[in-house]
């Protein structure tokens, strides 16, 4: 259908009517062509460096078709944004460009209070053809916008499903009917008079309402051209048909609806009803009514409310191949949300990365398999709010939990090197003087969960070297020593005196055994001697027992052994081992150092927490803790959450060796809560406690407009305005600070901060040259101070006098006897000039009237007026030899007195001629008139006969003969009637003629008429257990006696059936019918004159 406008009218891009256009764009789109098939993109640029929050840009199509529901195969929405400029990118792309694609586009920013928008316009060429295509308004009325293939296609059809009709008038004025009456130069005024939003739909709606003007035959009352109703809610459609006998078909989409339990057909008289009950998007289309061959059309508009977040996104940290799962609740089931990354909206891509769940109102973001890349922010929008969460995905660090360690074995000995690793599934290679271990015969390789292990039987000469064992994928090794221990045995028949060998007993370079509190100390000692030598274990002085349960001692073989379960800090020290046999002794010493995780006991007391606190970062500080667990701090690792989150966010993953550390990507307005960890070459403490919360947040802009309102020898007023960027936080208060010329000390100007955007500083010197400078305070402190563009010197500037009078003052001041006068007449002047009231050149008296004045202004009140009031009253404002007046005229107005003289001039026929003259008071105002009243003395009530008279004679007329009358007369003012009139002395008798008055003869009339049913019964379909009324309609004279059967049978005496005749109207109520109650029902009225029947057909319907 092409779209043709009115006269007047033209797809001109509407005005802009916002004024607080700021200029957001740093580049614009602009207007392009393209051939039909081809692809074009339009971008525009925003610098964000200035704005609080990210922006927000809507593309529009015409003046009202909003395209991010269009997005699909031929439109797509990007959008992107550089850190280092802070510039966001929006783009664009129209795809394989259709004909109908061409025509006027607009491009709206926004953020918070800032606004900017910017047309252009899209010319779409034929194929090798260079003329502009026509624009289709309402083509391809079948495309979707659900996202199927067809989604994508720029057309308005769908939208009139989407958009409800916007008219704000007065009650009874009918829109419509101006717009049909008046020309179409006149539809744009019509538009801006009575608030019409949507001039285009309702011109559309015209057009047809246009077409439809001829006299309809079947309907006297067609449904209105567009209903609204919200999800959830019902609706009834109501038509007025001229045939009251006729059925009725409903059509939804062309397509007739059958009554069900949500579509209820109600047929009432001329009346016909349809009734949607718990309306869904689903109802959205559009219905008629359709009567023959002719019918009228409507359309619904569903509007679904919006969709809130009812539970917010966590936070989130994983390790690097793991699945990510964003979830949130909203609070309709079945609802839409949009996700974003950094901004960027999210799709379902080739590659399955994102993919989206719904499970009835929870919505969630599953990424797999995450990767660095996948930082960053993601929100999820509805129509009704947003929730932002943040996504950091951790590098998987391979730990070792324990490393391999030396060998030392004999001949045919088995060798068992073994490692374990934080992650089972990682698998390794081991290798031999740099040469890979194949596993043989001798040599096994095992890998089961996280331990990986080397063994080696019937250990030889050729197996000593360097062991390695390499991780696949991680640049480092586990190394470790395997030494041959050759044992000769000779046969000498001398002794062989004891020998301790600590080569390879787990000594580190610095011949110190480490164990880590907690863990389990064993010192394993090769010894030789023969005989067996004795072994004694001291720790200084102390001979070492098995006192505790925690110390064992065993001697075998060519080994003594030494353990101690559970290490803990009084373990530390120097061992001595000493063995003797009658050949000898022999004595080794080994150092045992015992270390322990941090136990973190961070101190607060001494300072702030947190330094600095901006927009999206914050300054945190500690001190280190009180102990460090035997082996020195080599950095710290912080945490935050959200404060009602439960989830902790790691901030670093390599210990930071310093205690300040710059928090970074905090989303501005929320509150958070930090922690850390102390890191020691042993692992990690436990956290502090958490912080108290904050909330990052960035002062606000600087005031705007300081300037100078008043001055005086030791007062200055200043005034300024609220800052452009407030923030996320409330602003507390302005400091006002002031410094003399030539220092730079700033001097506040006032205790504590003030909620006004004024203020008045008093008590300041005379002649002092002072600069001002006024800063607005949040919860993050002081905003850049907006500073006056001079000094200001302190003395007061002399103004000459004036008088302002008020212009309701400069004309005479009505009052009533009794109201109260207040009059402020505002005047300027300085110093403070000296104000003066009289009253007919003489000075007020303080019983009189009351005057109140002040530096700007006097007031004249009178709280209650009387006569003596009225008058001349002169204001005077003078400074030395300079003054200034005005004059205020004030009319104190009463009731008037009764007109005088009152008296009957002239008497003839049925009129009588009075006179009088005017009242002596006219209550200090003009009479604006008179009202004449008579009465009849046999009744004495009164008739006003004038009203609002404006003479002082009159003839009062139409009297009735033989009566006897009075009259009287009131005057009438501004103010009212006067209280008492002026009655006449004397009464006037109307005479008789003598007319003597005769009858007619009448003939009498029969009245009697047969009876007749004016309104018939109609067949009627109803739902069993629902009250169901026939009616119809009887006049006859006299009145008839009415009989109902059902199938011939009388039924007045069952207690089913329940009549009612009221003016002729005759109703059957059947209580509660069953489908046995269906048939055919008559009703027979009969009455002398003769009979009359109507009969119909009822049928009833189960539920």
């Amino acid at each position: 259908m092409l779209y043709c406008e009115p006269v007047g009218f033209s797809d001109a891009h509407p005005p802009d009517t916002r004024q607080d256009l700021t200029g957001l764009f740093t580049e614009k789109p602009q207007s392009g062509e393209v051939t039909v098939g081809e692809n074009i993109t339009f971008v525009a640029k925003v610098n964000a460096e200035s704005l609080l929050k990210k922006p927000t840009i809507k593309w529009f199509k015409g003046k009202w078709m909003d395209l991010a529901s269009k997005s699909g195969k031929h439109l797509q929405l990007k959008e992107t944004y550089d850190r280092n400029t802070k510039v966001y990118t929006f783009e664009m792309h129209i795809i394989a460009a259709k004909a109908n694609f061409a025509g006027a586009y607009r491009c709206e920013v926004s953020s918070k209070d800032k606004f900017d928008s910017c047309n252009f316009d899209l010319t779409v060429h034929e194929m090798g053809k260079g003329q502009p295509a026509v624009l289709l308004m309402f083509s391809d009325f079948c495309s979707s916008t659900d996202g199927n293939e067809d989604s994508g296609e720029l057309d308005f059809s769908t939208l009139l499903k989407k958009r409800t009709v916007q008219v704000h008038t007065d009650v009874d004025v009918d829109v419509w009917n101006i717009l049909s009456q008046a020309p179409p130069s006149e539809y744009e005024k019509i538009a801006f008079q009575y608030g019409i939003t949507d001039l285009r739909g309702m011109l559309k709606r015209l057009k047809k309402m246009k077409k439809e003007e001829k006299k309809s035959e079947a309907f006297l009352k067609k449904l209105d051209p567009a209903y609204q109703v919200s999800k959830g809610h019902k609706i009834k459609l109501a038509v007025e048909v001229a045939n009251p006998d006729i059925e009725v078909k409903w059509l939804k989409n062309g397509q007739e609806i059958q009554p069900t339990g949500r579509y209820i057909f109600e047929s009432v008289g001329n009346m016909r009803y349809l009734t949607i009950n718990h309306c869904s998007l689903a109802d959205d289309a559009a219905y008629s009514c359709k009567v023959g061959d002719e019918k009228c059309t409507t359309e619904l508009f569903v509007q679904e409310p919006p969709v809130l977040i009812v539970k917010n996104l966590e936070d989130q940290m994983v390790m690097k191949g793991e699945r990510v799962e964003l979830e949130c609740e909203v609070s309709e089931e079945g609802a839409n949300v949009k996700w974003e990354k950094d901004g960027v909206e999210l799709t379902r891509d080739e590659s399955f990365k994102y993919r989206f769940k719904k499970d009835g109102c929870k919505h969630v973001l599953i990424i797999n398999e995450a990767t660095k890349e996948d930082c960053g922010h993601y929100k999820v929008k509805t129509n009704g709010g947003e929730s932002v969460a943040e996504v950091l995905v951790q590098e998987k660090e391979l730990e070792v939990y324990q490393s391999i360690a030396d060998l030392t074995v004999k001949a045919k000995d088995q060798a068992v090197f073994k490692c374990e690793v934080s992650d089972e599934n990682v698998r390794g290679t081991w290798y031999k003087n740099g040469v890979e271990v194949k596993p043989d015969a001798r040599v096994n390789i095992t890998h089961i969960g996280r331990i990986h292990k080397l063994t080696i039987d019937d250990v030889k000469p050729e197996d000593e070297g360097d062991y390695t064992f390499v991780p696949d994928g991680y640049a480092f090794n586990l190394s470790a020593k395997l030494s041959f221990l050759e044992v000769k045995i000779d046969y000498v028949p001398r002794q062989d005196p004891p020998k301790i060998h600590l080569d390879c007993v787990g000594r580190t370079a610095e011949s110190t055994i480490v164990v880590v509190a907690g863990n389990k100390l064993r010192l394993d000692v090769p010894i030789t001697g023969d005989p067996a030598p004795t072994v004694i274990w001291t720790k200084g002085e102390k001979v070492v027992t098995e006192g505790d349960g925690r110390v064992h001692v065993e001697t075998t073989k060519g080994h003594c052994v030494f353990t101690i379960e559970c290490a803990e800090r009084q373990d530390e020290g120097i061992y001595s081992v000493v063995v003797r046999n009658p050949a000898g002794e022999d004595t080794a010493d080994i150092h045992v150092k015992v270390v322990a995780k941090l136990l973190c006991d961070f101190n607060y007391e001494s300072q702030t927490f947190f330094k600095k606190i901006n927009n999206d970062s914050c300054v945190v500080q500690w001190e280190p803790p009180q102990f460090d667990g035997g082996q020195p701090i080599i950095g710290y690792v912080l945490e935050r959450k959200k404060l009602k989150s439960y989830r902790w966010m790691r901030l670093n993953f390599d210990p930071y060796p310093e205690t300040t550390y710059e928090a970074k990507r905090m989303i501005e307005g929320v509150s958070y809560e930090m922690r850390v960890y102390a890191v020691n070459s042993i692992g990690m403490s436990r956290h502090s406690p958490a912080s108290q919360p904050f909330v990052p947040i960035a002062p606000t802009s600087e005031p705007l407009g300081l300037c100078v309102d008043d001055v005086s020898d030791t007062s200055i007023t200043l005034k300024w305005r609220r800052p452009e960027r407030i923030g996320s936080a409330e602003l507390e208060g302005y400091g006002v600070e002031y410094c003399k010329e030539g220092t730079d000390e700033w001097i506040p100007a006032m205790k504590g901060l003030t909620e006004r955007t004024s203020t008045v500083i008093k008590g300041l010197t005379t002649g002092d040259k002072l600069q001002f400078r006024v800063r607005a305070y949040n919860m993050a402190g002081p905003s850049a101070p907006a500073t006056l563009a001079q000094p200001v010197t302190i003395r007061e500037i002399m103004q000459r006098p004036k008088i302002w009078l008020p212009r309701n003052l400069r004309q005479t001041l009505i009052k009533k006897v009794g109201d109260t006068v207040n009059i402020v007449i505002p005047f300027q002047g300085k110093p403070r000039p000296k104000v003066t009231w009289s009253k007919e050149g003489k000075p007020l008296d303080p019983t009189f009237a009351n005057v109140r004045n002040s530096e700007v202004d006097t007031i004249l009140f009178i709280r209650r007026t009387e006569r003596k009031h009225s008058g001349k009253y002169e204001l005077q404002v003078q400074i030395e030899n300079v003054e200034d007046k005005a004059a205020v005229t004030l009319q104190i107005v009463d009731l008037p007195g009764p007109p005088e003289a009152l008296k009957i001039v002239d008497t003839w026929g049925f009129n009588v001629a009075l006179e009088w003259q005017p009242p002596k008071d006219n209550g200090n105002c003009e009479i604006t008139g008179y009202t004449v009243q008579k009465a009849d003395k046999k009744t004495m009530e009164w008739y006003t006969v004038h009203d609002q008279y404006r003479r002082t004679h009159c003839v009062v007329s139409d009297l009735i003969m033989g009566n006897e009358y009075v009259f009287r007369v009131y005057s009438i003012n501004f103010v009212g009637l006067s209280p008492d009139p002026c009655c006449t002395k004397d009464s006037v008798y109307i005479q008789k003629t003598g007319i003597v008055y005769k009858p007619p003869n009448y003939k009498d009339h029969d009245f009697s008429e047969a009876p007749k049913f004016t309104r018939p019964l109609v067949d009627r379909s109803v739902i069993a257990g629902y009250n169901a009324t026939l009616s119809c309609a009887v006049r006859g004279i006299p009145k008839p006696k009415v009989t109902w059967y059902k199938n011939k049978m009388d039924i007045t005496n069952e207690a089913k059936y329940r009549m009612i005749s009221k003016q002729g109207v005759l109703t059957l109520e059947i209580r509660k019918p069953c489908p046995f109650d269906g048939g055919v029902y008559t009703c027979k009225a009969v009455n002398d004159s003769g009979e009359d029947t109507v009969e119909c057909k009822l049928e009833v319907r189960r539920k």
